[in-house]
């Protein structure tokens, strides 16, 4: 315990420390304190130190909406349907009609990662359906376009993404 002659001390050379510039006193020991080789830059009086919020600039003018005149999302993104790869096994091909015709993805890639057997695939697709849907929910609706399917595997690995 402190007794009240330290604690006087001790608030006389922080308020010292406090208005003394760092390169007139580097280094102090307060009593009371833990010993630090950081200097304390000088404080600005509360006159002086500005109280406003940081004011958010450009959020107000930002829109999310589509016009009337669009087309919506949808009827945009059935025409940018990425081309199927040459390569995919049947499993994968199978894979990639299904989803193609319930979620018109952007972006999609289909791996068999199972080794060659179809026991598990990798699946990342991007759609505008996914959109205002949190990630499980976004799951759901690949797993609900595959069915039954997805029963049959030992596991998937799905990654979804709004464009």
């Amino acid at each position: 315990m402190i007794c009240r002659s330290c604690l006087r001390t001790g608030a006389r050379a922080e308020a010292s420390l406090l208005s003394s510039t760092p390169s007139r006193r580097p280094f102090m020991r307060i009593p009371g304190r833990p010993f630090s080789s950081v200097t304390t830059p000088a404080r600005a009086p509360p006159a002086q130190i500005s109280r406003t919020q940081p004011q958010i600039v450009g959020w107000s003018q930002r829109f999310y909406s589509a016009s009337a005149g669009a087309p919506s999302p949808l009827e945009s993104t059935k025409s940018v349907i990425p081309e199927k790869p040459e390569l995919l096994s049947e499993g994968e091909s199978q894979i990639w009609d299904i989803l193609v015709a319930e979620l018109f993805p952007t972006e999609l890639v289909v791996k068999d990662i199972s080794g060659g057997c179809g026991s598990m695939y990798g699946i990342d697709i991007v759609s505008e359906k996914f959109r205002g849907l949190n990630m499980l929910k976004q799951q759901r609706l690949v797993n609900a376009a595959l069915g039954d399917l997805v029963k049959e595997w030992h596991g998937l690995q799905l990654k979804t993404r709004t464009p």
